[in-house]
């Protein structure tokens, strides 16, 4: 798994969310960042970033960046002073899906997994359709997957799944369209 982001759809242009602005940072226009990506200072490796506050959605370059204690600050192009960085705070961190490398063969990104088909076995069947990918969750042990129930799933119910490759999660495929997994259908 590269990283912990979240998806949106704006104008057929699938954005992903890679963190958000959090606190200004000193008096010279820094902003202190909370980053979902996995290191978290691969959220540095994009200069562009694309911001919604508010409903008001911006395009800014990052000039300058650094890993600061236990997170991360950033400075943004042309914002010089504590009360410009203060218009960003609260603002999600998006990039545009097409703008990210690909993932490297043995990993996906976590928004390649929401929205694929999840398949179990009961003792008999192979093929028996738990839900779909609604999102996922980092937790301290192992990431988790959560399958929302879907047209022709086994139940109503949501379910939370660890992503345990080779235990739990035995097979991915996302040009296909689903996920593959050995958990009870009935926890």
């Amino acid at each position: 798994m590269t990283f912990g982001e979240k998806t949106s759809e704006t104008s057929a242009v699938k954005r992903i969310t890679l963190g958000s602005v959090v606190a200004v940072y000193g008096v010279k226009g820094w902003v202190k960042v909370y980053s979902h990506t996995s290191p978290m200072d691969n959220i540095l490796n994009y200069r562009h970033w694309i911001v919604s506050h508010k409903g008001r959605i911006e395009t800014v370059e990052i000039d300058q960046g650094r890993l600061h204690g236990k997170g991360l600050v950033v400075h943004i192009a042309g914002c010089d002073d504590r009360e410009s960085a203060r218009n960003y705070c609260d603002s999600e961190i998006m990039v545009n899906a097409s703008d990210m490398p690909p993932a490297p063969d043995d990993e996906v990104y976590w928004h390649q997994l929401e929205g694929l088909s999840v398949f179990s076995r009961d003792g008999v069947n192979d093929n028996v359709l738990l839900g779909k990918v609604s999102h996922l969750m980092a937790t301290g042990a192992n990431d988790v997957l959560v399958i929302a129930p879907s047209k022709g799933s086994v139940d109503k119910r949501e379910r939370l799944v660890p992503w345990l490759v080779n235990q739990v999660v035995l097979d991915v495929n996302p040009e296909k369209g689903f996920i593959r997994v050995d958990w009870d259908p009935e926890y």
